[in-house]
């Protein structure tokens, strides 16, 4: 017997005057929107986190149980919609993937008794009921009854595991159960289970979302752990999650820069960015000052930055918008002058970094925009990390013995492996 929740129901009378449960809940929200938590303690703040997170859990369940409601009612066709999906996302402006959980979600609750029974009292995440959708799906709901299958014991079973286990192992019971209902089915395809969706802001900032089938997914978390892995520096105090991503626009950096890609457009891929000389050559931040090719928004700081290490075509565009005239594309540091400077630095000239050449780009140490040459003295090797900390303030000077000096932005040096004496 499962016990991991009451299974009892309270009539609940408000207090404060409320007529319905919404009002309750509305008045009670912004109660809680209005309490200082500055004051609060670490063990009031875990306390209140996890009354709310239970809460969270209780409430999804209900805007699931709604939704479903709404589905077998057609209430969408009220507001002149076709689902319930359509009607969320028109009207309370739901990303199409979330509308569809949502609608998944009630579905699985309904077919799901004990499951919609732990949600109803917080027990488990509308997370948790995304991963546990695929198993009362039209499809194997069918396997099941073929096959005679107690689907409420199945219910039982797992519930029991999303309420005690952790969420991978939640995922791993899903996937054996499912695998067992069609042991011989054919094997999908994978290019079937792959997608990927790119969303960019306002800011310039892009959000993707996807899914790839187990070996797609095996390949990309190998190639991003190895770059990962291999760029640790001493003294590196980014999360896991920021070194992945980081490790991710390397993975294109060194795609785009081998020249192996497919044409695109009848070009090369490349990073292509407009931006109006007088913003260009401002030394301000600028910010919103320049465009990308897929529509994003950087400033000219990032703009001169991309122009440091790159190709760079001039157009020149006319008082009403219109280009008047087309220049051919210059190659700031030509491919002999970058494997001389590679042959000289070897890796990230940037103290305390060892990121091997292929990894880097070429920057002007004296900027191209300020006058600076396109020659080998005026060149140095850094990796994308810090490339970016020397157009944000940071240093780098090349000494005539050869070595590479940094500095912060504060005018202090950075030095590494600086000796020290044992007193005697």
């Amino acid at each position: 017997m499962v016990r991991w929740f009451p299974q009892r129901y309270y009539s609940y009378m408000c207090s404060s005057g409320c007529e319905t449960p919404r009002e309750c809940l509305t008045g009670a929200l912004r109660a809680l929107a209005s309490e200082d938590l500055k004051s609060s303690f670490g063990p009031a703040v875990m306390a209140r986190t996890g009354a709310l997170v239970t809460a969270r859990n209780r409430l999804d369940a209900e805007v699931a149980r709604t939704v479903r409601e709404g589905e077998l009612t057609q209430a969408a066709e009220h507001d002149g919609k076709a689902t319930m999906a359509s009607w969320l996302r028109g009207h309370h402006r739901l990303s199409k993937a979330e509308a569809g959980r949502l609608v998944r979600n009630g579905r699985t609750l309904e077919r799901l008794p004990m499951l919609a029974a732990a949600a109803s009292a917080g027990a488990v995440s509308a997370e948790v009921v995304s991963v546990l959708a695929p198993v009362v799906s039209e499809v194997n709901l069918a396997r099941a009854e073929a096959q005679g299958v107690d689907m409420a014991a199945i219910d039982v079973l797992l519930t029991e595991v999303a309420v005690t286990a952790s969420h991978a192992d939640l995922r791993q019971a899903v996937g054996h159960y499912l695998a067992r209902l069609d042991p011989d089915g054919t094997e999908p395809d994978p290019t079937e289970q792959r997608s990927l969706s790119f969303t960019t802001h306002t800011d310039g900032t892009v959000s993707f979302h996807g899914t790839l089938d187990a070996v797609g997914g095996e390949k990309f978390q190998a190639a991003v752990e190895s770059i990962q892995q291999a760029s640790r520096p001493a003294g590196d105090t980014r999360s896991r999650a920021r070194r992945a991503g980081d490790a991710l626009v390397q993975l294109c950096d060194n795609a785009l820069a081998s020249g192996a890609l497919p044409i695109l457009r009848g070009h090369k891929p490349q990073v292509l960015v407009t931006i109006d000389l007088e913003d260009l050559m401002d030394t301000s931040t600028g910010a919103g000052a320049a465009r990308t090719g897929f529509g994003g928004i950087i400033s000219a700081a990032k703009a001169r930055w991309l122009a440091c290490d790159g190709n760079v075509t001039r157009i020149v565009i006319g008082p009403e918008g219109q280009p008047l005239d087309f220049g051919q594309t210059k190659r700031l540091f030509p491919p002999h002058l970058r494997r001389a400077i590679e042959v000289r630095d070897r890796h990230c000239v940037f103290a305390g970094c060892d990121a091997p050449s292929y990894w880097c780009d070429v920057h002007h140490v004296i900027h191209w925009i300020d006058g600076g040459e396109t020659c080998l003295d005026n060149g140095a090797l850094l990796c994308e990390r810090h490339h970016t900390k020397v157009h944000h303030g940071f240093r780098i000077e090349r000494q005539p013995d050869g070595r590479w000096r940094t500095w912060r932005p504060d005018g202090t040096e950075i030095l590494i492996g600086e000796p020290f004496l044992i007193s005697a």
